[in-house]
């Protein structure tokens, strides 16, 4: 699932890593919003936000929302530096380094009492959109750019034109393609609006502890990725 990359991935892999990561970051997106009162797993809103504070000249505020978006930003630099620098000393862990860090915010966050978390409510928003721009620059060098978990916008407007070109792509192989992509947004969609759901039930009764379960959730899919990989080459052996 972490593993493969390029024409090694298949839609197998894709379905498997999306419906686990847009998980996690609709339980992130809920448990961040309903604790902080902001949004934490994309950058739209708050370039509106911010544009909107320029001009009532609230320029400390503009500069919060400005934060936000370079906090996304580092984000996902960081997680593409950490796969370039693991790669050249070990390949097979290089995915897994970003996921590490993800599960160590997310960890910090999740344990901090609520009186903390509104305290520092903007260091608590920096974080998450951190560690979503991790997720989400991860995600989508893995995937080759077919994959994004963090936010819709564009998957409803991909998802729009390619239900349209169903009614006039024919070939067999135009419906494979298209029904495969059409599958793996449906799942990228309800995946993150599952996680929401969860996510908005689990804070009502645990807080922000309900991030433990977007932490459990990262923390299987990386076992399960080291077992496969593991299994898979057990298995090529006893062939050979």
């Amino acid at each position: 699932m972490f593993r493969h990359r390029g024409r090694a991935r298949t839609l197998v892999h894709n379905l498997k890593l999306a419906s686990l990561l847009s998980f996690v970051a609709g339980i992130v997106n809920v448990a961040g919003f309903f604790s902080v009162q902001r949004l934490t797993t994309n950058v739209t809103g708050h370039f509106a936000y911010f544009a909107d504070e320029v001009v009532k000249q609230h320029f400390f505020t503009a500069g919060l929302y400005l934060l936000y978006i370079i906090c996304f930003l580092l984000g996902a630099f960081f997680s593409n530096l950490l796969i370039e620098l693991t790669s050249k000393v070990n390949q097979r862990y290089a995915n897994a380094i970003p996921v590490l860090a993800e599960l160590v915010l997310l960890t910090v966050v999740a344990v901090l009492p609520a009186t903390i978390m509104q305290r520092y409510a903007d260091s608590v928003v920096c974080t998450l959109l951190f560690t979503m721009g991790l997720q989400n620059a991860l995600v989508t060098k893995i995937s080759d750019s077919v994959v994004r978990t963090t936010h819709l916008t564009g998957l409803f407007t991909d998802l729009g034109i390619e239900l349209s070109q169903l009614f006039f792509y024919r070939r067999p192989e135009q419906l494979s393609r298209l029904n495969a992509s059409v599958k793996l947004r449906f799942a990228i969609i309800s995946f993150f609006f599952l996680g929401g759901v969860i996510g908005g039930l689990g804070y009502t009764r645990y807080n922000n502890r309900i991030l433990f379960l977007a932490i459990g959730c990262l923390f299987v899919g990386i076992i399960y990725s080291d077992v496969r990989y593991r299994y898979l080459l057990l298995k090529k052996k006893h062939i050979k």
